[in-house]
């Protein structure tokens, strides 16, 4: 992280409950040394007993992503930088639109036949990343589940979870895989506009659809992070908290220019 970087971030960290009266002891490490190193794992997708020296101990900094992964405060401090940077973008902080969509990877060995599956329309054996996106191409919600569980059912529990946390959200474009009963589903008991961006028949080779292609662009930007290129976490929790520390680092980085 640069020192531009730092400065935009520091304000926007939870606060350790020692420093708020709450009891427990001091950390030993600073933040800015332990972000670091995570940001390093999650960019390089190098394995935690590989953390370089230069960083605190692997098992520290490990202690410390699955604190901040139990306790939602990878999320929290991922939504404060996204309303930043909306503000910054001249939006407001609630959106009122979004973009869904999914994406199967594969698993590496350490992801258990519990959590894997097979996705028979791309071929992979693995996992699949299911997320809605504002307009801006900023994550608002991921759940991460077997390679095998339709786009559909997934969309159901995620749209409910992006429902009841963004109450001003009130349209979703999606692509032909979401069609059927959610659509009416999100109208009746999410109170939410699933509109459905088709492809034409007609069309051929490649082509930039209306919507689609920010949600596709964000999953282009977690590709980048090599920790993503394929799913090398044991529990689902831990693959959705690797993404949100992707997109922290890039909107930190977008915040600093």
């Amino acid at each position: 992280m640069t020192d531009a970087e730092w400065a935009r971030v520091r304000p926007l960290l939870p606060v350790p409950g020692w420093l708020r009266g709450r009891g427990g002891q001091p950390e030993v490490y600073c933040h800015r040394a332990m972000l670091d190193a995570v940001r390093y794992l999650v960019d390089n997708g190098i394995k935690w007993r590989a953390m370089p020296a230069d960083f605190p101990p692997w098992d520290r900094v490990y202690a410390f992503f699955r604190r901040w992964r139990d306790h939602g405060l990878v999320k929290e401090f991922h939504d404060r930088l996204r309303n930043r940077l909306r503000r910054r973008e001249g939006r407001d902080e609630r959106p009122t639109a979004g973009v869904i969509d999914s994406q199967s990877v594969k698993a590496d060995a350490v992801v258990g036949a519990d959590s894997r599956g097979f996705d028979g329309g791309k071929l992979i054996n693995g996992r699949k990343r299911h997320v809605v996106v504002d307009t801006l191409g900023l994550l608002l919600a991921v759940t991460v589940t077997a390679a095998g569980i339709g786009d559909r059912p997934a969309a159901r529990v995620l749209l409910r979870q992006v429902a009841d946390t963004h109450h001003q959200l009130a349209l979703v474009w999606a692509d032909g895989g979401y069609t059927g009963k959610l659509i009416e589903y999100c109208l009746t008991g999410l109170g939410l506009v699933l509109a459905i961006v088709q492809r034409r028949d007609k069309l051929r080779g490649f082509v930039v659809l209306p919507k689609r292609w920010i949600v596709e662009r964000f999953f282009a930007h977690l590709m980048r992070s090599r920790r993503l290129a394929r799913d090398f976490e044991r529990s689902t929790t831990s693959a959705e908290a690797v993404i949100y520390w992707s997109m922290t680092m890039l909107m930190t980085r977008r915040l600093a220019r």
